[in-house]
């Protein structure tokens, strides 16, 4: 699961209540289907997008299964979609709960200098879905790399980011609600094609 960190960074995830989010604003097909596919107790990574260096950063765990997404039919929300209604959804999310801050982040460049995993969806060129299939294989190699970064301690690391989030998304964790996640740009084009 891809997000961009300016928006929703794994540092959010780690400050929010119980350490757990909805994953909404998903609005590319594909996408959705695997949203829709996932079940409780998947495992998933977490992927920075659209960022100087994109890495996946640690893994979550699916603890809702795919549900509809009321932001499509909330005039004026930023993943808004006058096709959807609550008659009608069209879009789902799931609710992931952290699991694991990786000590350091795997780097894309890392995971393209990894032989076994040829084949990985992420690694595909052109390949732009924020939410995207894995392998039992590929996702414990990953975790692998991930936890060769170093010790990992996900409580200070979680204290850390509620210190260290930006003005906007202090502001909006006072008022009781989380920073929004920036579609993919896949998401976006669709978007605008509609």
């Amino acid at each position: 699961m891809k997000s961009e960190p300016e928006s929703f960074s794994i540092d959010h995830l780690a400050a929010a209540r119980d350490r757990t989010t909805c994953w909404d604003g998903v609005r590319n097909y594909q996408a959705r289907n695997f949203l829709r596919e996932m079940k409780v107790g998947d495992q998933v990574l977490f992927y920075h997008s659209s960022t100087d260096q994109p890495a996946v950063m640690g893994t979550a765990v699916v603890v809702r299964q795919a549900y509809p997404d009321p932001t499509a039919w909330q005039n004026g929300h930023d993943h808004f979609d006058p096709k959807a209604s609550p008659e009608n959804p069209i879009w789902q999310m799931v609710d992931v709960q952290l699991a694991e801050v990786f000590p350091a982040p795997v780097t894309l460049e890392t995971l393209r200098g990894v032989k076994a995993l040829a084949g990985m969806e992420l690694l595909r060129r052109g390949s732009r879905l924020s939410v995207q299939r894995l392998s039992a294989e590929h996702f414990a190699i990953v975790v692998s790399l991930g936890r060769a970064g170093g010790p990992a301690n996900p409580t200070s690391r979680a204290t850390a980011a509620r210190r260290t989030l930006s003005a906007r998304g202090t502001a909006k964790q006072k008022a009781g609600a989380r920073p929004q996640r920036k579609l993919a740009s896949d998401e976006r084009r669709m978007r605008r094609a509609k």
